[in-house]
Protein backbone atom coordinates (compact mmCIF):
# COMPACT_ATOMS: atom_id res chain seq x y z
CA UNK A 1 0.00 0.00 0.00
CA UNK A 2 1.31 3.46 -0.88
CA UNK A 3 0.15 7.05 -1.03
CA UNK A 4 -0.11 7.00 -4.82
CA UNK A 5 -2.81 4.34 -4.62
CA UNK A 6 -4.75 6.41 -2.09
CA UNK A 7 -4.48 9.53 -4.25
CA UNK A 8 -5.74 7.54 -7.24
CA UNK A 9 -8.78 6.30 -5.35
CA UNK A 10 -9.67 9.77 -4.10
CA UNK A 11 -9.21 11.40 -7.49
CA UNK A 12 -11.24 8.70 -9.27
CA UNK A 13 -14.19 9.59 -7.04
CA UNK A 14 -13.63 13.32 -7.50
CA UNK A 15 -13.61 12.86 -11.28
CA UNK A 16 -16.95 11.03 -11.20
CA UNK A 17 -15.26 7.62 -11.65
CA UNK A 18 -13.60 8.58 -14.92
CA UNK A 19 -10.07 7.15 -14.70
CA UNK A 20 -8.90 9.04 -17.77
CA UNK A 21 -9.82 12.35 -16.15
CA UNK A 22 -8.31 11.21 -12.85
CA UNK A 23 -5.04 10.37 -14.59
CA UNK A 24 -4.97 13.78 -16.30
CA UNK A 25 -5.60 15.56 -13.00
CA UNK A 26 -2.68 13.68 -11.41
CA UNK A 27 -0.38 13.96 -14.47
CA UNK A 28 -0.04 10.23 -14.93
CA UNK A 29 -1.37 7.50 -17.23
CA UNK A 30 -4.81 5.91 -17.13
CA UNK A 31 -3.46 2.32 -17.20
CA UNK A 32 -1.18 3.18 -14.27
CA UNK A 33 -4.12 4.48 -12.24
CA UNK A 34 -6.23 1.43 -13.04
CA UNK A 35 -3.42 -1.00 -12.16
CA UNK A 36 -2.65 0.76 -8.86
CA UNK A 37 -6.31 0.68 -7.79
CA UNK A 38 -6.63 -3.02 -8.62
CA UNK A 39 -3.47 -3.78 -6.64
CA UNK A 40 -4.86 -1.89 -3.66
CA UNK A 41 -8.13 -3.82 -3.88
CA UNK A 42 -6.20 -7.10 -3.97
CA UNK A 43 -4.19 -6.11 -0.92
CA UNK A 44 -7.29 -5.08 1.03
CA UNK A 45 -9.25 -8.13 -0.12
CA UNK A 46 -12.33 -6.08 -1.13
CA UNK A 47 -13.58 -4.31 -4.23
CA UNK A 48 -13.47 -0.55 -3.71
CA UNK A 49 -15.32 0.20 -6.94
CA UNK A 50 -18.35 -1.39 -8.58
CA UNK A 51 -17.64 -2.15 -12.25
CA UNK A 52 -19.56 -2.89 -15.42
CA UNK A 53 -17.07 -4.53 -17.69
CA UNK A 54 -13.96 -2.36 -17.49
CA UNK A 55 -15.86 0.77 -16.55
CA UNK A 56 -16.19 1.98 -12.96
CA UNK A 57 -19.78 2.77 -12.00
CA UNK A 58 -19.46 3.77 -8.37
CA UNK A 59 -18.31 2.76 -4.91
CA UNK A 60 -19.11 -0.54 -3.26
CA UNK A 61 -20.28 -0.60 0.35
CA UNK A 62 -16.76 -1.39 1.67
CA UNK A 63 -15.46 1.11 -0.87
CA UNK A 64 -17.34 3.90 0.90
CA UNK A 65 -15.61 3.00 4.15
CA UNK A 66 -12.24 2.82 2.39
CA UNK A 67 -12.82 6.26 0.85
CA UNK A 68 -13.56 7.73 4.29
CA UNK A 69 -10.21 6.42 5.59
CA UNK A 70 -8.43 7.61 2.45
CA UNK A 71 -9.81 11.14 2.91
CA UNK A 72 -8.60 11.22 6.53
CA UNK A 73 -5.14 9.96 5.60
CA UNK A 74 -4.74 12.43 2.74
CA UNK A 75 -5.96 15.26 4.94
CA UNK A 76 -3.24 14.43 7.47
CA UNK A 77 -0.65 14.30 4.67
CA UNK A 78 -1.78 17.73 3.47
CA UNK A 79 -1.54 19.04 7.03
CA UNK A 80 2.03 17.75 7.32
CA UNK A 81 2.95 19.56 4.13
CA UNK A 82 1.37 22.79 5.36
CA UNK A 83 3.26 22.56 8.65
CA UNK A 84 6.52 22.28 6.77
CA UNK A 85 5.69 25.20 4.52
CA UNK A 86 4.60 27.42 7.39
CA UNK A 87 7.72 26.90 9.42
CA UNK A 88 9.87 27.41 6.36
CA UNK A 89 8.19 30.78 5.76
CA UNK A 90 6.12 32.11 8.65
CA UNK A 91 4.85 35.23 6.92
CA UNK A 92 4.28 34.03 3.35
CA UNK A 93 2.21 31.49 1.49
CA UNK A 94 -1.26 31.24 -0.01
CA UNK A 95 -4.62 31.81 1.64
CA UNK A 96 -7.98 31.18 -0.03
CA UNK A 97 -11.28 32.48 1.33
CA UNK A 98 -14.64 31.27 0.01
CA UNK A 99 -17.51 33.66 0.60
CA UNK A 100 -20.69 35.16 -0.78
CA UNK A 101 -20.83 38.32 -2.85
CA UNK A 102 -22.34 40.35 0.01
CA UNK A 103 -19.52 39.43 2.38
CA UNK A 104 -16.82 39.98 -0.26
CA UNK A 105 -18.22 43.33 -1.34
CA UNK A 106 -19.24 44.93 1.96
CA UNK A 107 -17.61 43.19 4.94
CA UNK A 108 -14.23 41.92 3.81
CA UNK A 109 -12.53 44.96 2.21
CA UNK A 110 -11.47 46.53 5.54
CA UNK A 111 -10.45 43.11 6.92
CA UNK A 112 -8.45 42.19 3.81
CA UNK A 113 -6.74 45.59 3.80
CA UNK A 114 -5.67 45.20 7.45
CA UNK A 115 -4.57 41.62 6.83
CA UNK A 116 -2.44 42.49 3.79
CA UNK A 117 -0.73 45.25 5.75
CA UNK A 118 0.32 42.62 8.31
CA UNK A 119 1.19 39.91 5.76
CA UNK A 120 2.17 41.55 2.45
CA UNK A 121 3.87 38.34 1.25
CA UNK A 122 0.74 36.21 1.53
CA UNK A 123 -1.06 35.53 -1.76
CA UNK A 124 -4.76 35.97 -0.99
CA UNK A 125 -7.56 34.59 -3.16
CA UNK A 126 -11.31 35.17 -2.88
CA UNK A 127 -13.72 32.58 -4.26
CA UNK A 128 -17.42 33.45 -4.46
CA UNK A 129 -20.53 31.30 -4.49
CA UNK A 130 -23.69 30.56 -2.59
CA UNK A 131 -23.42 29.13 0.96
CA UNK A 132 -23.66 25.51 -0.21
CA UNK A 133 -20.99 26.04 -2.85
CA UNK A 134 -18.52 27.76 -0.54
CA UNK A 135 -19.02 25.07 2.11
CA UNK A 136 -18.10 22.47 -0.51
CA UNK A 137 -15.01 24.51 -1.44
CA UNK A 138 -13.73 24.22 2.12
CA UNK A 139 -14.62 20.52 2.39
CA UNK A 140 -12.74 19.76 -0.87
CA UNK A 141 -9.70 21.85 0.22
CA UNK A 142 -10.22 24.48 -2.47
CA UNK A 143 -10.44 27.09 0.28
CA UNK A 144 -9.03 27.49 3.80
CA UNK A 145 -12.20 28.91 5.27
CA UNK A 146 -15.69 30.08 4.33
CA UNK A 147 -17.70 33.10 5.47
CA UNK A 148 -21.49 33.19 5.16
CA UNK A 149 -24.70 33.32 7.17
CA UNK A 150 -26.16 30.64 9.44
CA UNK A 151 -26.82 28.12 6.67
CA UNK A 152 -23.22 26.88 6.71
CA UNK A 153 -23.56 25.97 10.39
CA UNK A 154 -25.45 22.76 9.52
CA UNK A 155 -22.98 21.38 6.96
CA UNK A 156 -21.35 18.11 8.05
CA UNK A 157 -17.56 18.17 8.20
CA UNK A 158 -17.29 21.87 9.02
CA UNK A 159 -16.67 23.71 12.27
CA UNK A 160 -18.36 27.10 12.35
CA UNK A 161 -18.00 30.03 14.73
CA UNK A 162 -20.10 33.23 14.93
CA UNK A 163 -18.51 36.45 13.66
CA UNK A 164 -21.08 39.23 13.87
CA UNK A 165 -24.82 39.96 13.78
CA UNK A 166 -26.70 41.95 11.19
CA UNK A 167 -30.27 42.71 10.15
CA UNK A 168 -32.06 43.27 6.86
CA UNK A 169 -33.14 46.71 5.71
CA UNK A 170 -35.80 47.79 3.26
CA UNK A 171 -34.36 50.23 0.71
CA UNK A 172 -36.68 52.74 -0.95
CA UNK A 173 -36.43 56.06 -2.84
CA UNK A 174 -36.41 59.25 -0.74
CA UNK A 175 -40.10 60.04 -1.29
CA UNK A 176 -41.49 56.55 -0.65
CA UNK A 177 -44.65 56.22 1.54
CA UNK A 178 -43.01 53.55 3.74
CA UNK A 179 -40.74 56.25 5.17
CA UNK A 180 -43.79 57.82 6.82
CA UNK A 181 -44.80 54.59 8.56
CA UNK A 182 -43.96 54.62 12.31
CA UNK A 183 -43.25 50.88 12.29
CA UNK A 184 -43.15 49.14 8.91
CA UNK A 185 -45.14 45.89 8.87
CA UNK A 186 -45.00 42.80 6.70
CA UNK A 187 -48.45 43.66 5.39
CA UNK A 188 -47.22 47.06 4.20
CA UNK A 189 -44.16 45.57 2.53
CA UNK A 190 -46.29 42.96 0.77
CA UNK A 191 -48.29 45.68 -1.01
CA UNK A 192 -45.28 46.69 -3.13
CA UNK A 193 -43.30 44.79 -5.82
CA UNK A 194 -40.30 43.29 -4.05
CA UNK A 195 -36.68 43.05 -5.20
CA UNK A 196 -34.44 40.91 -3.01
CA UNK A 197 -31.87 38.13 -2.84
CA UNK A 198 -31.90 34.81 -4.61
CA UNK A 199 -33.19 32.00 -2.39
CA UNK A 200 -29.68 30.75 -1.56
CA UNK A 201 -28.30 34.06 -0.31
CA UNK A 202 -28.17 36.48 2.62
CA UNK A 203 -30.88 35.18 4.91
CA UNK A 204 -33.54 34.93 2.18
CA UNK A 205 -35.03 31.91 3.96
CA UNK A 206 -35.84 34.11 6.97
CA UNK A 207 -37.61 36.61 4.72
CA UNK A 208 -39.73 33.90 3.11
CA UNK A 209 -40.47 32.30 6.48
CA UNK A 210 -41.68 35.58 8.01
CA UNK A 211 -44.15 36.17 5.17
CA UNK A 212 -45.29 32.56 5.27
CA UNK A 213 -46.09 32.73 9.00
CA UNK A 214 -48.44 35.63 8.26
CA UNK A 215 -49.93 33.84 5.21
CA UNK A 216 -48.65 36.63 2.96
CA UNK A 217 -47.45 36.14 -0.61
CA UNK A 218 -45.27 39.10 -1.60
CA UNK A 219 -44.87 39.96 -5.27
CA UNK A 220 -41.18 39.14 -5.75
CA UNK A 221 -40.46 40.98 -8.97
CA UNK A 222 -36.74 40.27 -9.18
CA UNK A 223 -34.17 38.10 -7.39
CA UNK A 224 -30.42 38.72 -7.46
CA UNK A 225 -27.24 37.62 -5.69
CA UNK A 226 -25.85 41.16 -5.66
CA UNK A 227 -27.18 43.94 -3.41
CA UNK A 228 -25.89 46.54 -5.88
CA UNK A 229 -28.17 45.04 -8.54
CA UNK A 230 -31.12 45.16 -6.13
CA UNK A 231 -30.42 48.81 -5.29
CA UNK A 232 -30.11 49.72 -8.97
CA UNK A 233 -33.60 48.45 -9.76
CA UNK A 234 -35.05 50.14 -6.68
CA UNK A 235 -33.56 53.42 -7.92
CA UNK A 236 -35.33 52.83 -11.24
CA UNK A 237 -38.64 52.74 -9.36
CA UNK A 238 -39.42 49.10 -10.10
CA UNK A 239 -40.12 48.17 -6.47
CA UNK A 240 -38.76 48.18 -2.94
CA UNK A 241 -35.67 46.19 -1.97
CA UNK A 242 -34.73 44.00 0.96
CA UNK A 243 -30.97 43.71 1.44
CA UNK A 244 -28.45 43.01 4.18
CA UNK A 245 -27.94 46.06 6.37
CA UNK A 246 -24.20 46.01 5.71
CA UNK A 247 -24.90 46.55 2.00
CA UNK A 248 -26.42 50.00 2.52
CA UNK A 249 -24.06 52.96 2.67
CA UNK A 250 -25.75 56.37 3.01
CA UNK A 251 -22.75 58.08 1.43
CA UNK A 252 -22.74 55.89 -1.67
CA UNK A 253 -26.48 55.22 -1.86
CA UNK A 254 -27.55 58.85 -1.90
CA UNK A 255 -30.70 58.15 -3.91
CA UNK A 256 -32.02 55.64 -1.39
CA UNK A 257 -33.13 55.46 2.23
CA UNK A 258 -32.91 52.38 4.45
CA UNK A 259 -35.51 51.17 6.94
CA UNK A 260 -34.24 48.58 9.49
CA UNK A 261 -36.53 45.54 9.60
CA UNK A 262 -34.80 43.22 12.04
CA UNK A 263 -38.03 43.25 14.06
CA UNK A 264 -39.75 41.56 11.09
CA UNK A 265 -37.16 39.12 9.82
CA UNK A 266 -35.00 38.54 12.90
CA UNK A 267 -31.28 38.98 13.37
CA UNK A 268 -28.76 37.11 11.21
CA UNK A 269 -25.33 35.82 12.21
CA UNK A 270 -22.43 35.63 9.80
CA UNK A 271 -20.16 32.69 10.55
CA UNK A 272 -16.68 31.53 9.66
CA UNK A 273 -16.37 27.85 8.71
CA UNK A 274 -13.28 25.63 8.82
CA UNK A 275 -12.88 22.03 7.76
CA UNK A 276 -12.75 19.57 10.64
CA UNK A 277 -9.21 18.37 11.24
CA UNK A 278 -7.64 21.03 9.01
CA UNK A 279 -4.27 22.54 9.82
CA UNK A 280 -4.44 26.35 9.87
CA UNK A 281 -1.40 28.51 9.34
CA UNK A 282 -0.78 31.21 11.92
CA UNK A 283 -1.87 34.02 9.61
CA UNK A 284 -5.28 32.35 9.13
CA UNK A 285 -5.87 32.76 12.87
CA UNK A 286 -4.87 36.41 12.53
CA UNK A 287 -7.39 36.87 9.71
CA UNK A 288 -10.17 35.35 11.83
CA UNK A 289 -9.32 37.72 14.70
CA UNK A 290 -9.44 40.70 12.32
CA UNK A 291 -12.80 39.53 10.98
CA UNK A 292 -14.26 38.84 14.43
CA UNK A 293 -12.36 40.38 17.36
CA UNK A 294 -14.47 38.23 19.71
CA UNK A 295 -12.68 35.15 18.36
CA UNK A 296 -9.06 34.40 19.23
CA UNK A 297 -6.72 31.56 18.37
CA UNK A 298 -7.39 29.72 21.63
CA UNK A 299 -11.14 29.72 20.97
CA UNK A 300 -10.73 28.53 17.38
CA UNK A 301 -8.35 25.73 18.37
CA UNK A 302 -10.72 24.70 21.16
CA UNK A 303 -13.60 24.44 18.68
CA UNK A 304 -11.46 22.44 16.26
CA UNK A 305 -10.62 19.96 19.02
CA UNK A 306 -14.32 19.44 19.50
CA UNK A 307 -14.51 20.90 23.00
CA UNK A 308 -18.08 21.18 24.21
CA UNK A 309 -17.97 24.92 24.91
CA UNK A 310 -20.15 27.00 22.56
CA UNK A 311 -19.58 30.58 21.50
CA UNK A 312 -22.35 33.12 21.03
CA UNK A 313 -22.32 36.80 20.13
Amino acid sequence: MNLHQLRFVREAVRQNYNLTDAAKALFTSQPGVSKAIIELEEELGVDIFARHGKRIRGLTEPGRLVLGSVELIMQEIDSLKRIGKEYAAQDSGSFTIATTHTQARYTLPRVVQAFMQKYPKVRLSLLQGNPRQIADMVKSDQADLAIATESIAVVDGLITLPCYQWEHVVVVPHDHPLLRSPAVSLEEIATYPLITYDAAFAGRSKIDHAFSLRSLKPDVLLEAIDADVIKTYVELGMGIGIIAGMAYDPERDKNLRAIPVGHLFGMNVSRVAIKQGAYLRSYVYTFIELLAPTLNRKMVESAMRGDSETYDL
